[in-house]
């Protein structure tokens, strides 16, 4: 897995390396350009490769497991992160594949957008993760199962270690998961 962040100035035409501009029909702030995203995003797509270009926006689907699981299967994610204002809804409508959001809360730019989707993604990709059985374990049902975890000590102050998970049956142990697990679409 590879990532790699470009500045968006590098695909800029004019002399002061332009990226944003006042919002039509006045307001405040500044809204990204489409040019130089577009630009971008044709001069980074691998050809001949399966890849997605995500926009990501508060307006977005929401970002889920499932999404991830789809993402992990691509050979190429270009990420687009907003900032200023907003970008240009152009950008959404003809250069993104999708939009995606995070939560339904405005953030300052899509930069932890970025960062929860390339995490989500990672550890879905073989290899990333250290072992194999990993994904085995925790992908079910479409969806990734997450369940309660302990370790040392068995006593800690009066909370105690469920007893199912010391007594070394592994059939009992994966039915205690299963019951107190949670699987995350």
């Amino acid at each position: 897995m590879e990532i790699r962040a470009h500045n968006l100035r590098d695909w800029a035409q004019d002399a002061h390396k332009t990226v944003d501009d006042s919002p039509f029909g006045g307001g405040l702030g500044m809204v990204m350009k489409p040019e130089p995203i577009y630009r971008a995003v044709e001069s980074l797509k691998i050809k001949n490769s399966k890849f997605k270009v995500i926009l990501f926006t508060p307006r977005g689907k929401k970002f889920t497991q499932k999404k991830a699981t789809e993402y992990a299967k691509l050979n190429q994610l270009i990420l687009i992160c907003g900032r200023y204002e907003g970008v240009d809804e152009r950008v959404g409508k003809y250069i993104a594949g999708e939009q995606i959001s995070i939560g339904d809360y405005d953030l300052m730019g899509g930069e932890l957008p970025a960062m929860v989707v390339t995490e989500t993604v990672a550890r879905l990709v073989p290899g990333v993760i250290g072992k194999e059985e990993f994904l085995k374990e925790h992908i079910k049902d479409g969806g990734f199962v997450e369940y309660p975890q302990y370790t040392r000590p068995e006593v800690f102050s009066t909370w105690k270690v469920p007893k199912v998970l010391m007594s070394g049956n592994h059939k009992k142990i994966e039915e205690w998961r299963t019951k107190h697990g949670k699987i995350i679409k």
